[in-house]
């Protein structure tokens, strides 16, 4: 894959953004397609991971390679009415810590091996688009989802799981998309997430 991921990137963690501020209380124990996640979870997820990368490039840019469990998200610990700040702060530092063209080319450690920064930056596009489909879908799809990060991130998703089983990775088998879906949904399909509406 040779498209520079930042700007898919920022534009995928705009819409996440958006989509987290609409979040609102009695939503947070709302079940989610990603189905070891309610709401609250799956934004400590995100949050977290948002975290992660943005560590990781801050230590590349250091001049380090860190292990990836040297930068595990952990649960944040964020009071129920402040998930949009707290994701808009660390979705801020990671668009900083990647904005490097070095950092592009440089060799990091992430949960799925030891890659180039960009298929790094890459495998978090995917990241973010499909737990954005999630949160939208258990929230009831308030705002329409731009389909270009999804379409690009399908591509990396295709590229970098097996269309057959998926031991020791955290996504199942892929499911036949609908009829029609846009780039979310066959995402989220070949990710093996089943829209709630057909769970």
């Amino acid at each position: 894959m040779t498209t520079d991921p930042r700007p898919l990137y920022a534009r995928a963690t705009a819409q996440a953004a958006a989509l987290i501020r609409t979040v609102r209380p009695d939503q947070l124990s709302l079940p989610t397609p990603c189905t070891e996640y309610d709401v609250r979870a799956l934004l400590g997820h995100v949050v977290g991971v948002t975290r992660r990368i943005a560590l990781l490039g801050e230590a590349v840019g250091r001049g380090e390679v860190p292990d990836a469990p040297s930068t595990a998200p952990g649960a944040p610990d964020v009071p129920d009415d402040r998930w949009a700040p707290a994701y808009e702060e660390v979705r801020e530092r990671a668009l900083k810590a990647w904005d490097s063209d070095e950092l592009m080319t440089s060799t990091v450690r992430v949960p799925w091996g030891e890659v180039p920064g960009r298929a790094a930056l890459a495998g978090y596009v995917m990241e973010i688009v499909a737990h954005t489909w999630d949160l939208s879908e258990a929230v009831g799809h308030p705002l329409p989802l731009d389909p270009e990060p999804a379409e690009f991130a399908l591509e990396a998703a295709r590229a970098a799981l097996p269309a057959g089983p998926r031991e020791g990775r955290p996504f199942d088998a892929p499911v036949p998309a609908p009829e029609g879906a846009g780039a979310h949904e066959r995402l989220a399909a070949w990710l093996g997430r089943v829209p709630l509406s057909r769970a």
